[in-house]
């Protein structure tokens, strides 16, 4: 099985591929995937077959497989193949199989969206496969919610028409609603039973029943799932709407596989929890009503595959009712009737798309004469449709048979019963005279109407229809064969006999009523006209789907009305809104559950921590008070640095390096992004409810330090922090708790802190480049004749006036390191700012290795080891600005960014190679020359990669706020070509002055 949908996935993502190279004839290659899966399954069979109710546990249990996944969270691979998937999986691999094989001549050749379509629909194939087989609750709905995002990626094909997008969206957000419904019912169910392995929850379900009422609203909420996945009323709408897909689609998700999920998960459960509150009222109501509206919308129809889409909403009414009546004959009736409703209902939309695809038209107002002019199309659409209609010897006859024969049983235990016989044979009558009308409007010679022209029909064109309506001849003579493989599914269901599908049950009350069915339709059929002129006449009720789109509506309304309240556009409301209520909610849950205080605390350890509290109040005293932005940044960094000495003061280098190297390089980015901003702050006497702000920043920072204290309060059980050193040292094998513990100990979360910080940094890079990444930079060669080395273009206009100004001032021709004397005007340079940085960048570079290889002993890391870098980076910009910049780091930001999180994933998974878990260290001991016994663990690899990362981020701050609006500047501030030595350059040209 987990060869199976593997293999199925991965063709699906090399699927693009295969269609650039082969065309539409890819979907031969495509459908060799579901035929090759259909194959395995036949070798399969017997296993399955093999299996009953006695053996389920034992060595004659269905094929199945267990990976684990997340133990902690009771999450597993759980894959299993019993008789109920068994047949679901005849009709998504072969019909799956058929309909990709008729694809191939459904679509033009120089379609450029079908390769897309293609790795969709074999995508989705396999998520139906993963949905039927799953033996979890959580797997099977992470493969039920990858069929929902797929079938509205398939819906919505045709996306340049608004029908098609709108009905793709309608069914997305139906059977979205639903999934979620269901989500909670899969979890209440599994927490309540102990397990989320399905196969044992049914196994324990009589004790599960009779616990109240959790599990009824548990089996309530999954049945929610069903009857919007499987179009019931009054979820019924969206299934005529997602006609606006291509007819592959629709004979496939519309009448094989999607819409059967929810008639699926009816038939799953109804072996153990068919007996719960919820159950019978929800399935025979529903199921009734979603029958006989749909067989009666299909009398009014004239579109072809809307008679088709309102039948089927009819024929899945039908189908739940029976799949969820219980008992063996309801076994047997619903499973046989499921499959023949895929063979028949697949092979009448092929039809369709056939007929569309060579006539151009499916009204049956227009066409006329095609039985004449394609007989075997005729014959197949015959088959198939007296199939949906009941009629001997086919398939849909023997399964109508045994639904008749389960409902007759029921009808013996009162009215209830006898209603709901009844409401089977009106919704067959209905059946049999849209069928009919099927055939009339899409074959017939109207009168009065020329004939429709019509090309003949390709072999291969015809062949997947042709097959299936075989399949429906074939086991309707002989349906022995699918009667066994339904049978272990029906041997779930405790007594009741041993009802059996076939052609032949004697004279019986079952065969009177298919008669009746048949003679009714037929009346009803002829009498078409007249019914016509009685829906005319019948008054309109407000359908679903305007009920629908009004509360859509309603939706949309208020959220225009919230988002204009809310989103002012004020960064001082939001602010307000954020802070008021993180000050509000933890004071409220404080109150309320009278949260414990400690009853003695110190304000300071040390006079140091008060004299640097101090100064810290100082800096944020100054920084209200700055009427300069530039000041304002500067005291909110002494904030920042006073913090970083409170962290040494509290024996916490780790964290006090780490504090002042991000304050630092926060620092430079506020002094670059400040270039762009003027100089000023807001005019103070126009700034209101200051009193306010000060009194909401005060009672935040107050609220924050209570929870502190009360958590620390609260505590009653030994911090679990007491053993990171020794776990630090055995486990992690070094002897800096802080760094083991963000590369060893929870090393997920730095994992998934570094890709947030790398998609941040890439968002925002996106924001500003808007193209590119401003990898491209100006090199400092070429400055005397406005030409460059290394292929790059000829400097033109301002940029070549700038630089060769600069250039006349330079000491000498060519400065192999700091170029700053070639590229930046004499009054944008600092010769000590220039000494000073030859002499330290090395140093810093130098130090900032030293700290990500200490790091796993002593203070330091990969995180502050990246910052020290780019505090390198930072300074040799300063001192040359963006042509320096360039030249110290000819290597890609994003090229950072990448190899990064390469080497982070890598080191994560490699374990997995040596039969570890993930992101699991190894400690390597060895001896070197020179360096004598080495002592090297694993997970100072996954340290490099966080080191690299940052140093991408930090250059990529540095680009984007730093030479990014240097270039912007210089072209907002043009000079001439001949400036002469006198000339000014523009303080933003380079650069920042020391």
């Amino acid at each position: 099985m987990l060869t199976v949908l593997i293999a199925m996935f991965a063709l699906a993502l090399g699927a693009p591929v295969l269609f650039s190279r082969l065309g539409r004839s890819a979907f031969f290659v495509l459908a060799a995937a579901p035929a090759a899966g259909f194959a395995w399954l036949l070798l399969q069979l017997p296993a399955v077959l093999a299996s009953d109710q006695e053996a389920l546990a034992g060595p004659r249990a269905p094929p199945s497989v267990v990976i684990p996944w997340i133990p902690t969270l009771q999450l597993e691979l759980a894959l299993r193949l019993d008789a109920l998937a068994a047949v679901l999986c005849i009709l998504i691999l072969g019909v799956g199989a058929l309909v990709l094989f008729y694809c191939a001549r459904y679509f033009k050749n120089d379609d450029p969206d079908v390769g897309a379509f293609g790795a969709q629909l074999l995508a989705f194939a396999a998520s139906m496969v993963g949905l039927v087989t799953a033996d979890d609750l959580i797997l099977m709905f992470i493969f039920w919610e990858l069929t929902t995002i797929l079938s509205y990626l398939l819906i919505g094909y045709a996306r340049h028409r608004l029908s098609a997008r709108r009905s793709a969206l309608q069914a997305l957000i139906i059977t979205t609603f639903g999934g979620l419904a269901m989500l909670v019912g899969l979890v209440m169910l599994g927490q309540e039973a102990g397990t989320y392995r399905i196969s044992e929850i049914l196994a324990g379900a009589g004790s599960l029943v009779g616990r109240g009422a959790l599990v009824d609203v548990a089996i309530g909420l999954v049945l929610v799932g069903a009857i919007t996945k499987s179009a019931l009323v009054p979820f019924h709408f969206w299934l005529p709407g997602a006609m606006a897909a291509p007819t592959p689609v629709s004979a496939y998700l519309h009448a094989a596989a999607m819409v059967k999920a929810g008639v699926f998960l009816v038939a799953r459960f109804a072996p153990g929890f068919s007996d719960t509150a919820l159950w019978y009222p929800v399935i025979f109501l529903l199921g009734m009503a979603t029958m006989l509206l749909g067989g009666w919308r299909a009398l009014r129809q004239f579109d072809l595959k809307l008679v088709l889409a309102y039948g089927t909403v009819s024929q899945l009414g039908f189908l739940t009712m029976v799949v969820g009546l219980g008992g063996r004959d309801g076994a047997v009736a619903g499973l046989g009737l499921l499959l023949a409703h895929g063979f028949f209902k697949a092979t009448l939309f092929l039809v369709v798309g056939i007929i569309d695809h060579h006539s151009g038209t499916r009204d049956l107002r227009v066409l006329s004469g095609i039985g004449g002019s394609s007989p075997v199309l005729f014959a197949v659409a015959l088959v198939a449709a007296g199939s949906m209609a009941g009629v001997p010897p086919l398939l849909g006859f023997v399964a109508k048979e045994s639904v008749f024969e389960a409902f007759a049983h029921r009808a013996e235990d009162g009215p209830a019963g006898v209603l709901l016989l009844g409401g089977i044979v009106l919704g067959s009558i209905l059946t049999f005279a849209y069928s009919a009308r099927f055939l009339w409007g899409a074959f017939a010679l109207k009168h009065g109407g020329p004939r429709t022209a019509f090309e003949p029909v390709r072999a291969s064109f015809l062949l997947a229809p042709a097959v299936l309506t075989v399949a429906s001849v074939l086991f309707g003579i002989w349906p022995a064969p699918l009667d066994a493989t339904i049978q272990p599914y029906a041997a779930l269901f405790a007594g009741g006999g041993a009802p059996h599908l076939a052609l032949w049950h004697g004279l019986n009350l079952p065969l009177l009523l298919s008669v009746v069915t048949i003679g009714a339709g037929a009346a009803l059929y002829l009498l078409r006209i007249p019914v016509e002129r009685l829906q005319a006449r019948v008054p309109s009720v407000r359908e679903a789907e305007m009920v629908y789109r009004s509360t859509v509506g309603v939706l949309d309304d208020v959220a225009v009305w919230v988002t204009g309240h809310t989103q002012r556009g004020s960064l001082s409301f939001y602010l307000f809104v954020i802070l008021a209520t993180a000050v509000v909610t933890p004071l409220s849950a404080l109150v309320l559950f009278d949260a414990p205080l400690p009853s003695d605390f110190r304000i300071a350890e040390s006079p140091a921590q008060v004299v640097v509290a101090a100064v810290i109040l100082v800096g944020i005293l100054a920084a209200l008070r700055a009427d300069k932005r530039f000041m304002a940044v500067l005291m909110v960094g002494i904030t920042g640095y006073g913090m970083a000495v409170i962290y040494a003061l509290h024996g916490a280098p780790d964290l006090a390096l780490t504090q002042m190297l991000v304050e630092t390089i926060v620092l430079v980015a506020f002094v670059l992004a400040l270039r762009s901003l003027p100089a000023r702050l807001w005019n103070r006497e126009e700034t209101r409810h200051r009193l306010l702000r000060a009194a909401l920043g005060i009672a935040f920072g107050g609220i924050m330090a209570i929870i502190a204290m009360s958590a620390m309060a609260s505590r009653n059980a030994t911090p679990i922090s007491l053993a990171y050193p020794e776990l630090a040292y055995t486990d992690g094998g070094g002897a800096n708790a802080v760094n083991v513990l963000l590369v060893d100990i929870r090393a997920w979360d730095t994992l998934g802190e570094i890709t947030v910080l790398a998609t941040a940094a890439t968002g925002i890079a996106s924001l500003i480049f808007v193209r590119g990444r401003g990898d491209k930079r100006r090199r400092a060669d070429g400055v005397e004749d406005g030409s460059v080395d290394r292929g790059q273009e000829p400097l033109h206009g301002r940029e070549h006036a700038a630089r060769t100004l600069a250039a006349r001032f330079a000491a000498v021709a060519r400065d192999p390191w700091l170029v700053a004397g070639r590229t930046l005007a004499p009054e944008r340079r600092s010769i000590i700012f220039e000494v000073i940085t030859r002499l330290l960048f090395h140093t810093i570079i130098v130090l900032s290795i030293y700290l990500l290889i200490a790091g796993h002993n002593l203070p330091g890391g990969g995180f502050a080891g990246g910052l020290m870098a780019g505090l390198a980076l930072a300074i040799r910009y300063l001192a040359g600005g963006r042509f320096e910049l360039a030249e110290a780091s000819p290597v890609s930001a994003g090229a950072l960014l990448g190899v990064g999180l390469a080497i982070v994933s890598l080191t994560a998974a490699a374990p997995l190679l040596f039969g570890g878990e993930v992101l699991e260290s190894y400690i390597l001991e060895f001896w070197l020359p020179v360096f004598g016994n080495v002592k090297f663990v694993t997970s100072t690899i996954f340290d490099i990669g966080v080191y690299i990362i940052v140093v991408g981020l930090v250059l990529d701050v540095l680009r984007s706020l730093g030479s990014e609006i240097d270039e912007r500047s210089e072209a907002d501030s043009p000079v001439e070509e001949e400036a002469g030595p006198d000339a000014l350059v523009p303080p933003a040209i380079e650069g920042v002055r020391p």
